[in-house]
Formats: C-alpha cells, structure tokens, sequence
C-alpha cells in the first residue's frame, strides 16, 4: 500500500469529518504531506488524535511508508489548497455549500489541481455548475470509511485529471472504476441504496425484523459478492452454462421477483421500526462500540483478501 507519486507537493482534504479523517490516515500512511482545513474549531483541535488512531487500524494491515507524511493544521481554506496538488473535498452534500468552497479553491489553487469531491450522489454537472474551470473537478467518491474499504469511483471530462487521480488512488492500495456517464449516487451507492429500500421494504411488510435482515444478508448475498460481485454471482449459478444458462432457465423468475420488490416511503412509523430494530440488534453497545467491530471485521477480510491474493 505504500504508494509513491511523482508529484511530491502535498494533498489537501478539505473538510475532516469522518471521511475527511479516514482519507488523511490513509494518504499519510502512504508517505504523502497532507494539509487539513475544518471549520469547526472543536473538531479541527481533536484531528491530530483522530487520524492517528486511524493511522494504527491501517499499519494492521500495512507497514506505514518508510518516510509517513506529515499533517498540517491549515488557518484556513487558502492555505490548504494554494499548494496542492489534489484536493480532497469532503463538505457535506449541500451543492450550495460546495460551490462556495470550489469558488475559493478556483481563486486559490494551482492551475494543474485536481479536485476530487468524495460526494456520495451529486453528479458532475451539479458540482461544475457555473464553475470557471469546470474540468479540474473529478469526482472520487470512496466507500466508507475510505481508510479500510478500498473502492475509489472516477467520473471527469479531463482523460489527463482522470489518469492522475487513479495512479494516485491506486498507489494509495484502492480499486479504482470509472464511470461511463454521471449518475445520482455513482455505482456502489446505487447498489447499496437499491438494497436497502428492499430491506426497508421487507421490515415495512412485517416479512422479517431488522436483525434477520442483516443476518440474511451478511451469510448469503453479501458474504458472495464480496467475492465475485453480483453480475459474476449469477454467472457462477448458471453451472456449466453461465449466465447464458441462467438467463435461459431462471431469467423468468428473477423478473417475478423484480415485480415483487418494494418502494417504501420513509414515514415516521417505518422509520420508528427501523431505529427500534438497529437498535435491538446492537443489543446495548455503542455506535463507537458497533463501529470498532466492524472496523476489526473489515481489517480481517483485508488481511485475508492480502493472503489469498
């Protein structure tokens, strides 16, 4: 994971909430210089702590650079990018709000930037939007937390911005996929909003309770997919034949049980069943608590897909 880039100014994440946090631990990590800007005094005094205790999950499955790279405390927005060479913005998905910040990043950072926003739905066109150099902004929306899951999606209009970003991306250990057209949510979000409503749906239905649902899925479709994906899945169960053979025999029934799915609304009275039932399935334990399991089971697929690999 230790990755080397022939650019040797520093990276700029712009906004250090969770993800903005998980991406420094992970460019750090990797040997690169990292200027960090929050606006939230509070939190911007706790950063020093809270990357580093990511930084430690990461040498679990890595050995840190031989030369980590070193965090600043940025006073303010210009600071942090009038330097960088890719910026990793990280505001929340208010198209308002980041248009302000990129109107700042166009006044302040170098012509050759890179601004990669790690929004988890809005599309290029809506992020460029009376931009004066629309084409410095590639999308590169992670899968949280960004420190520990690997995927890194790519849309742009510059080929030359775009082939930057993924060798930075991939010498940071990520897989990369590029988009073929925008899309509202990307490629994982897509998958995983598409799942959830039906999970939504089957709660709302009274088919199952929350903690079977996510029972079900862990031990069957995602337990498989993290493997060969879903398109690749169904290749595998078709046998001999492929998805040729299924698509023969089963394509029928899989349109039956595309009829059947579900389009819940997110009323008050789902919504109290679902965070009555997340909340039963925690069984007491914290979401700091929750949050360490699941770090510690996604440090352990890491270390076993490394081992297999």
């Amino acid at each position: 994971m230790n990755g080397h880039s022939t650019d040797t100014r520093p990276c700029a994440i712009i906004g250090c909430g969770l993800i903005g946090q998980s991406w420094a631990a992970l460019i750090l990590h990797c040997g690169h210089d990292v200027l960090l800007w929050e606006p939230d005094a509070a939190l911007r005094s706790e950063l020093p702590e809270l990357v580093a205790r990511l930084g430690s999950q990461l040498a679990k499955i890595s050995a840190p650079a031989a030369t980590p790279g070193r965090p600043t405390l940025a006073s303010s927005l210009e600071e942090a990018v009038s330097g960088a060479w890719l910026i990793q913005e990280n505001a929340p998905e208010n198209i308002a709000l980041k248009a302000r910040i990129y109107e700042e990043i166009e006044e302040f950072a170098p012509d050759d930037v890179i601004v990669a926003s790690s929004t988890s739905s809005l599309t290029w066109p809506e992020l460029t939007e009376g931009l004066r150099f629309p084409a410095r902004v590639t999308p590169a929306p992670p899968f949280n937390p960004p420190h520990l899951m690997p995927l890194v999606e790519l849309y742009g209009v510059d080929e030359a911005r775009i082939a930057r970003a993924d060798t930075f991306y991939r010498t940071l250990g990520r897989e990369t996929v590029r988009l073929s057209r925008p899309a509202t949510g990307h490629i994982a979000n897509r998958l995983a909003s598409a799942l959830w409503r039906e999970a939504v749906h089957i709660v709302a239905e009274g088919i199952a309770d929350v903690s079977a649902v996510d029972s079900a899925l862990r031990n069957g479709p995602g337990l498989r997919w993290s493997v060969v994906g879903a398109h690749m899945a169904y290749h595998l169960g078709g046998g001999e034949g492929g998805l040729r053979q299924y698509l023969d025999h089963l394509g029928a029934s899989q349109e039956r049980r595309w009829q059947s799915l579900g389009t819940p609304l997110l009323t008050p009275d789902i919504c109290a069943a679902l965070i009555a039932g997340v909340d039963a399935e925690a069984r007491g334990r914290t979401i700091e608590e929750l949050a360490r399991m699941r770090d510690a089971g996604l440090i352990a697929v890491q270390l076993a897909r490394r081992a297999d690999s």
